[in-house]
């Protein structure tokens, strides 16, 4: 199987100029914990773990935009990987999402342990072991 075939189709994005608030609804609105942040090109993503860390427990006002705190150097795959490849990236990346591109390197989706654990349980439940195994070992 392939990520097509499991991933989030509908990739909600902001634009590095959104508050670092008006992100935390959206994600709130969509239940999302990831949000691209795109100004024609991909800048980066922010996660609801970015606004806990680099904003809130910081003190930062969270009027400020979100291109201060979002994460750069995206990890991704591409739809045609097959599910298990996807999975292998996560643990190795400690990652528990991936943007999904086409070979054209345009946005097709997200996919995360959660969309994985759907289908195959075990297969989630590996990646997340060493996910957690490795990041309790930092």
């Amino acid at each position: 199987m392939q990520v097509q075939d499991i991933m989030t189709r509908q990739v909600v994005t902001a634009a590095p100029d959104a508050s670092i608030r008006d992100v935390a609804i959206l994600m709130s609105e969509i239940d999302s914990g990831v949000i691209p942040v795109i100004d024609g090109d991909l800048l980066g993503i922010v996660t609801d773990r970015d606004i806990v860390i680099r904003a809130v427990a910081e003190g930062l006002d969270t009027n400020r935009p979100v291109s201060e705190i979002m994460t750069s150097g995206i990890e991704s795959c591409l739809e045609t990987d097959e599910l298990r490849e996807a999975a292998s990236r996560m643990s190795e990346l400690q990652m528990r999402r991936l943007l999904v591109f086409d070979n054209a390197g345009t946005i097709k989706g997200i996919i995360s342990l959660g969309d994985i654990a759907l289908l195959n349980e075990e297969l989630a439940g590996v990646a997340l072991e060493e996910i957690s195994d490795d990041a309790s070992r930092q």
